[in-house]
This record gives structure tokens, sequence and C-alpha cells, in this order.
């Protein structure tokens, strides 16, 4: 498995979204009370993208006329058909059996911890020969 910097913490607040693009995969990385998670960015219906879906909770009733809602923000509703999808696990609420959206890991790494990240300039050899700075390309 390749690890893929995509975004500093800060750049995705608390109970908001980002689309991110890594190897040809549009995946939304969404930010839950500072636990990140992160899902392909496509509803399994229409193809609907889910990073510009609203973030909803989620309602469950154990009799008629009684609800509760619970999960603030840990659902995701697909923009166009409304089919609802658990950020946490890519779980479908539409048919939990057979539909899901893929999911990926997403982790929290201090700046120092990675060996290296896609900012990495490229380098040159140089040496100096007779009063002359050359490069090698």
């Amino acid at each position: 498995m390749t690890r893929h910097v995509v975004f500093r913490t800060d750049e995705i607040p608390d109970g908001e979204q980002r689309l991110a693009v890594v190897e040809g995969r549009t995946i939304c990385v969404f930010n839950q009370g500072g636990e990140f998670f992160a899902l392909l960015d496509r509803c399994p219906h229409e193809g609907g993208s889910l990073c510009r879906g609203a973030r909803i909770g989620l309602v469950q009733s154990k009799e008629p006329g009684i609800y509760e809602y619970s999960r603030r923000g840990e659902m995701v509703k697909c923009p166009w058909h409304a089919w609802e999808f658990d950020i946490r696990t890519g779980q479908s609420w539409v048919d939990p059996k057979r539909i899901r959206v893929k999911t990926y890991e997403a982790n929290v790494e201090a700046g120092e911890d990675l060996v290296k990240g896609p900012y990495v300039a490229e380098t040159f050899q140089v040496s100096v020969e007779t009063d002359y700075v050359v490069i090698e390309l």
C-alpha cells in the first residue's frame, strides 16, 4: 500500500470535506471532530459526487412516532438521489447488505514523521571543475 500526503489537517475544518485526486481516483476526505475518513467520491447508484452531498446524522426509530437523532455529521447524502452513506464505513442506508462506497484508510501523521512528502524538489549533482560550476541533468 502506497501512502499519499493529501492535505494538512488545518485545510479541512471540522465538519467539512475536501476532494483529493490520488492515482486517478477522486477521493473525498472528511473531518469529523478531528477524525479523518476517506470515501471514493462516487455514489454507487448513479455516480453523484459524495463530496458535494450534505452531512447529516442518523435518524432511527424503535417504534412509531418515536425518533432518535444521533451521529450528527457522520452520514453523507448523495446530492443527486439522496442515498445516504456512513462516512466511517461506506455502508449504505438504502441497502446496507449490498451497497457500500469504497473506503480508504485516512491517518494523521506529524510532518516530521513523514520521510518524504510530495514537496520534494528535483536535485542535481553539482561539482566544481577548474573554476566552473557544473550541474548534471
